[in-house]
């Protein structure tokens, strides 16, 4: 029977386009690869590369086993991940890391609750963008996350969703693009755009480029103040924006398209090492009311 080397190998081939280039991925040498995969070939009856060619190509039966050798490895990922916590010492640990533009009026009362059932718990909160969390939980540097969803997130997190947040298009009242209704988006793009990214220079997919000229910011709150200051239009969680709003230092941009702004799904993440653990699933379980009547 097929071993996880031999899915690794396999999987590893695909993923980067060549015998060598998995050797070098999986720090092996090349021979052992490629024994690696004449294995899973013997062991499955199949041809799963084509070699003709310069570099191998996946045959029909090889396109039809990747999915399953992907959902193999995940699984193992998952049950070494399990067995690790079954012979560690609680771990009285909660690292919150949390997107700036997520609502945290309830958080304190939350955080109170769990420490009625976890008196000795450790806890630390991190603020930044979504795509930055996304990268403290699976560095192992938060354990549990709150971001804004993401069309896709690595396989070693688990996450559910928790609600919504509004986002609008806002600027100053002074602003030139506040001063006539734009017919739609693309008229913004006359304007510069401030938008959100993160340290690493990635942006979540809903904060799209719109405009040539873009003005960049890694939280929220920086956002706020430079569209209040007139520096560009900007995409903002509408609850931030209130303030700003009532004192008219911002305004909805006016589009005949009235919805421009959208609803934005929040998610809870947490790295698999951490999803079972009893404080943890607490803590998530505790979070799926953050945002309820805001």
């Amino acid at each position: 029977m097929f071993s996880i080397e031999q899915l690794e190998a396999f999987i590893a081939t695909v993923e980067s386009g060549s015998f060598s280039g998995a050797a070098r991925k999986l720090g092996k040498v090349q021979s052992a690869v490629s024994q690696h995969i004449i294995n899973l070939e013997i062991d499955t009856n199949v041809a799963l590369f084509d070699r003709e060619r310069r570099y191998p190509k996946l045959t029909s039966d090889g396109h039809k086993l990747l999915p399953y050798a992907r959902a193999t490895l995940l699984q193992h990922q998952r049950l070494k991940n399990t067995a690790k916590n079954l012979f560690n010492e609680p771990d009285n640990r909660l690292v919150l890391g949390i997107d700036e533009g997520i609502p945290l009026k309830q958080i304190s009362l939350l955080i109170q609750q769990l420490e009625q059932d976890y008196p000795n718990i450790d806890l630390e909160c991190l603020s930044a963008s979504s795509t930055d969390v996304i990268d403290l939980v699976v560095s192992g540097r938060a354990t549990t996350g709150l971001v804004f969803s993401e069309l896709s997130l690595p396989s070693s997190l688990d996450f559910e969703s928790i609600g919504t947040v509004h986002f609008d298009v806002y600027a100053s009242p002074n602003h030139p693009c506040t001063k006539r209704t734009q017919a739609n988006i693309d008229e913004l793009r006359l304007f510069r755009q401030l938008i959100i990214r993160s340290k690493n220079q990635t942006t979540s997919f809903f904060h799209q480029a719109f405009s040539p000229d873009i003005w960049y910011a890694d939280n929220y709150y920086m956002l706020l103040e430079f569209t209040i200051r007139g520096f560009g239009w900007s995409l903002l969680p509408s609850h931030l924006a209130e303030n700003a709003l009532h004192s008219g230092e911002l305004v909805r941009v006016p589009v005949d398209f009235e919805q421009l702004g959208w609803v934005a799904n929040v998610d809870v993440i947490q790295h698999q090492t951490w999803s079972h653990d009893p404080m943890h699933k607490k803590a998530r379980q505790l979070l799926r009311n953050l945002l309820n009547e805001i």
